[in-house]
């Protein structure tokens, strides 16, 4: 029998170590939901080569960017996203804060997911129906909960919310490329 993987899970804490801005570059933007793809190229562009891998860094980061504009700061232009972030050949690391009320449903959203992935493991295709998106009260038609389901799977070395959970923080580990002289 194979072993059960772990349900990553989100999670909150002001203390984890991902918070930690030391040595870490900040971009400040206004909440423009068409200026998103333009604010991800200015951080990605610090990227080494070697880790943006096929433009799925880019689009993670341009997705969490979107959820602080639209979720957090309500598309307000007077609101700002802060990014801070850091980029080697082995790691990416990324603060975005949002000037919000915070992600009020981070519980709900781990029990959707717990039911999602069951639904998944047992191969209930029947009930898997009830957990395609993520929907709260305030979700639009294009909501699904989508970003997040991706998110805690690629950022490998953790996604993580501060206190008020107006801010999250987040690390993607890469493996070191060896290069050999044949």
């Amino acid at each position: 029998m194979a072993r059960e993987e772990a349900i990553k899970e989100l999670h909150s804490d002001d203390n984890d170590p991902l918070f930690n801005t030391e040595n870490m570059l900040v971009k400040t933007f206004p909440s423009d939901f068409r200026q998103i793809r333009y604010f991800t190229l200015l951080i990605v562009q610090s990227a080494p080569t070697e880790i943006r891998e096929l433009n799925l860094l880019e689009q993670q980061i341009s997705e969490v960017i979107k959820n602080a504009v639209k979720h957090g700061n309500n598309c307000d232009m007077n609101k700002k996203v802060t990014v801070w972030y850091s980029f080697s050949p082995t790691h990416a690391h990324l603060i975005v804060q949002d000037e919000g009320e915070g992600f009020k449903n981070l519980e709900k959203w781990n029990e959707f997911n717990r039911k999602r992935i069951e639904c998944l493991r047992t191969q209930n295709f029947e009930d898997l129906a009830n957990y395609v998106s993520f929907r709260t009260a305030s979700s639009d038609e294009h909501d699904g909960g989508n970003a997040l389901f991706a998110a805690v799977e690629y950022w490998n070395g953790g996604f993580v919310f501060n206190g008020k959970r107006n801010a999250v923080a987040m690390l993607k580990k890469f493996k070191q490329k060896h290069h050999s002289i044949s």
